[in-house]
């Protein structure tokens, strides 16, 4: 089967300090897409790994011309790094995978059934996640039933980035600006028709898991603020109650100053300013996330920087020589002196 200069079907996953597991992941991507019967290429993203990650995707490059493999100039983050290489795939239809092996390439067939049949997008909703603790699942069920209960737009429950879509969802995708981005839920705003695969999560294949309460906590943060204002519309009704308990406060402050025996002020002053102090600091740190992150877009920063894209001897693009920034999705600025790349 010989290399198509637009492949019908692209792999993408962004790798973290994947190094043990890549080979095999590589192995089973490759026999998944290879009984598709389509022209595809795998994708896969550096994403700064302190391991020897780099190493082991270009020794995998070299020796299979459908590999492209992209080198970041640091560690993006998850969703940063997938953005990056879904601007650089060009297949007609996309799978976003993992590259820990959670998430299984052999469904793949499955998914672009479904997708003949009609479908733009295709994602992966699990019915059970193995390899997981209680608190990881209960923090990710809480999670996901949060983010509906905050946004406008409905986003599929236990679902995570693993999905098929189409170059047209995909190029609505790319244009989208965001920094703070949440992918998942990018793709169920665009719209066109969207179906559900059900499958079962397998256990990581090896390694450690790239996602802590620390990182699913921020990537919260990033799906609430990104996807609905419901937040401060909250700290507003908090705001009224606690006017309302203020003015209930100084009714009960006055009663006491005339018929009770008490310290005079100490009670009113001690719950007023407790309560209306936690208030305040709760509705300023909800400011705060969307004033932070209105300041992190407004210096139009690039969104990823590309260190190096290699590909096979034998494959259609030479690797990169110099960095390339990428200013805004689907366009790509080389450093002075360097032609601009239009993907």
């Amino acid at each position: 089967m010989s290399c198509s200069p637009v492949p019908q079907l692209s792999v993408v996953a962004p790798c973290y300090n994947e190094s043990a597991g890549l080979p095999e992941f590589h192995r089973r991507v490759t026999a998944a897409c290879a009984g598709t019967g389509l022209d595809y290429e795998i994708v896969l993203i550096n994403d700064g790994s302190r391991d020897g990650t780099w190493d082991v995707l270009r020794s995998l490059a070299a020796s299979d011309p459908r590999l492209v493999v992209v080198d970041l100039s640091r560690n993006h983050g998850h969703q940063l790094a997938l953005s990056a290489g879904l601007t650089v795939c060009r297949g007609e239809r996309i799978l976003i995978i993992d590259a820990d092996l959670q998430d299984p390439p052999e469904l793949l067939p499955d998914m672009i059934q479904l997708m003949d049949a009609g479908a733009d997008v295709v994602y992966g909703q699990r019915r059970h996640r193995a390899g997981e603790g209680f608190f990881k699942l209960k923090t990710a069920a809480v999670f996901y039933r949060l983010i509906n209960a905050l946004t406008e737009r409905p986003i599929p429950v236990d679902t995570g980035d693993f999905r098929l879509i189409s170059r047209r969802a995909l190029d609505v995708l790319i244009s989208m600006p965001e920094r703070h981005r949440f992918i998942r839920g990018m793709v169920s705003w665009i719209g066109f028709r969207q179906v559900p695969l059900m499958y079962d999560r397998d256990a990581r294949f090896a390694g450690e898991t790239n996602y802590p309460f620390r990182k699913m906590f921020r990537l919260a943060l990033d799906a609430v603020t990104a996807f609905s204002i419901k937040p401060l519309q909250i700290a507003t009704w908090i705001g009224l109650f606690t006017g309302f308990v203020a003015v209930v406060i100084l009714i009960y402050a006055v009663y006491g100053f005339f018929f009770l025996q008490a310290v005079p002020g100490w009670t009113s002053v001690v719950v007023a300013v407790s309560l209306l102090s936690s208030v305040q600091l709760f509705v300023l740190g909800i400011l705060g996330e969307y004033i932070g992150r209105l300041y992190e877009q407004s210096k139009g920063r690039p969104l990823f920087i590309i260190r190096d894209v290699v590909r096979s001897p034998v494959g259609l693009v030479a690797p990169l020589t110099t960095p390339v920034v990428t200013i805004s999705p689907g366009f790509q600025k080389s450093p002075p002196g360097v032609t601009a790349i239009k993907m």
